[in-house]
């Protein structure tokens, strides 16, 4: 039974990954710090629900703390490593700029170091598509340059592919990064759009509409996230025989090491977003229009051929499936 690290698992993408990963016969260690970036009982709610399943098995632990991870390391002997954990969100990071990079850097760190000495297979970790930063092309491909960060969180999610490549580099360690593409769904994160836009819709509150509604997102479900990820865990990366450094290819190297794009393919406009929420719950929204904020892009959209041609799959629902899924379970989960 191959035994996998998932760091981060009481969040939000952890959570549904682990369940995934015990269903496909993975023996699944989880470790989160279980911070109050948001509601830590909803962390609780789903840490509570993974630890009733066999094959899994929880540590307390930051990222932060060399010590803990490197003897965590040494008595699991884990086939593979899946970094989710991280300190989410843009714009947060206007806010406390430090936490970022504790975790996202430092913490990064600490997981290069320990799947070096300790001979990891393959070492998956969360990227972000907030990466594409100023890059207006369309779609966003990972094989073009991403070197103009709007945001520090989009900075240190970039920053973590360039550590990656240089222990793939230095070590031979497989690497693979994945820039989410805005990820929504039953126990999704409080400090997103769906579940304020949900929890204001239902008690008849305004909610803020940024730029005017003239934003579009490529809402990428929970279920494809997790999808993309199960398969390329056993998917190691092996060098490109024909990189070059006259025309580098961003997305790959002469070391194991790649990136790929995870989202839906299908931009909505944030009004059209907006009107599956409403038609969802069966209530119209008090919409209050705001300027755009600082270091939000107006519009992402994922080309997802890599994943395609090297896993055979492309993250395919619905846009009213994946809203309508949520409400449903907000409704239950809160009883509203």
């Amino acid at each position: 039974m191959n035994k996998v690290l998932i760091t981060g698992a009481a969040g939000f993408i952890g959570f549904h990954l682990t369940q995934r990963l015990i269903g496909a016969g993975y023996h699944v260690t989880g470790i989160d710090n279980i911070n109050d970036y948001y509601d830590v009982n909803l962390k609780h709610d789903r840490l509570n629900i993974l630890e009733s399943l066999e094959n899994f098995q929880f540590r307390k632990m930051s990222l932060e703390d060399k010590e803990k991870i490197d003897e965590l390391f040494e008595k699991e002997k884990f086939d593979y490593v899946v970094n989710l954990a991280a300190q989410a969100g843009v714009r947060y990071s206007l806010e406390n700029p430090y936490a970022y990079i504790s975790s996202n850097i430092s913490g990064f760190m600490n997981i290069l170091e320990a799947s070096r000495h300790f001979k990891i297979k393959h070492l998956v970790y969360a990227s972000s598509s907030s990466v594409y930063g100023a890059n207006t092309k369309m779609p966003f491909s990972v094989h073009d340059n991403v070197d103009h960060p709007m945001s520090l969180y989009a900075a240190t999610k970039k920053a973590n592919e360039l550590m990656a490549h240089t222990y793939s580099n230095l070590y031979n360690l497989p690497t693979t990064g994945l820039r989410f593409f805005t990820v929504y769904g039953p126990y999704g994160r409080p400090d997103m759009a769906l579940f304020i836009f949900t929890k204001a819709i239902l008690e008849g509150k305004p909610i803020d509409v940024y730029n005017h509604g003239k934003m579009r997102r490529d809402f990428t479900y929970i279920d494809d996230i997790v999808t993309g990820i199960e398969r390329l865990i056993p998917t190691i990366p092996a060098p490109n025989v024909n990189w070059s450094g006259d025309h580098p290819d961003p997305a790959s190297s002469f070391a194991p090491y790649k990136v790929y794009n995870i989202g839906n393919n299908q931009p909505v406009e944030l009004m059209a977003f907006i009107e599956a929420i409403e038609d969802a719950i069966g209530k119209k929204a008090i919409k209050n229009m705001m300027p755009i904020q600082p270091g939000d892009v107006p519009a992402t959209f994922a080309n997802v051929d890599d994943l395609m041609n090297d896993v055979g799959f492309k993250p395919a629902t619905e846009i009213r499936d994946g809203i309508k899924n949520f409400v449903n379970w907000y409704r239950e989960y809160y009883n509203v």
